[in-house]
C-alpha cells in the first residue's frame, strides 16, 4: 500500500517534500514519483530503485528535486521526493508509484508565479 502526501501551494522558487508511506513488502521493489496535468500523460519524475540508485526522468528537474529512500522497518518504508526552486510547469497531481504496479492516490501540487 502507498500513501502519498505533502503537496500543497507554494510560489515559485519556494520548495515542497512529497511523503509517500510504503507498507508491505516493498523493500524488493522501486518506487517512483510521476506527475499528471489536467489533460496530459502521466510522466516518470524520479525513482530509486531497492538498491537504492535513482534515476531522473524528467530533465527540467535535474538539480532541483531529488529522491530519498528510508527503510522503517521490514514492512514499512518512506520514499520522500524534496522539490526545490519550483516553477509553474511543475504544477501537476503528483503519484508515487512501485514495481509490483501499485499506485499511491494523488497529491496536487500547485505553483504559483
Amino acid at each position: 500500500q502507498l500513501q502519498a502526501s505533502g503537496g500543497g501551494l507554494v510560489q515559485a522558487g519556494g520548495s515542497l517534500r512529497l511523503s509517500c508511506a510504503a507498507s508491505g513488502f516493498t523493500s524488493s521493489y522501486g518506487i517512483g514519483w510521476f506527475r499528471q496535468v489536467p489533460g496530459g500523460l502521466r510522466e516518470g519524475v524520479l525513482c530509486v530503485s531497492s538498491a537504492g540508485v535513482t534515476t531522473t526522468y524528467v530533465d527540467s528537474v535535474k538539480g532541483r528535486f531529488t529522491i530519498s529512500r528510508d527503510k522503517k522497518d521490514n514492512t514499512k518504508e518512506s520514499v520522500d521526493l524534496q522539490m526545490n526552486s519550483l516553477q509553474p510547469e511543475d504544477t501537476a497531481v503528483y503519484y508515487c508509484h512501485d514495481d509490483a504496479n501499485y499506485w499511491g492516490q494523488g497529491t496536487q501540487v500547485t505553483v504559483s508565479s
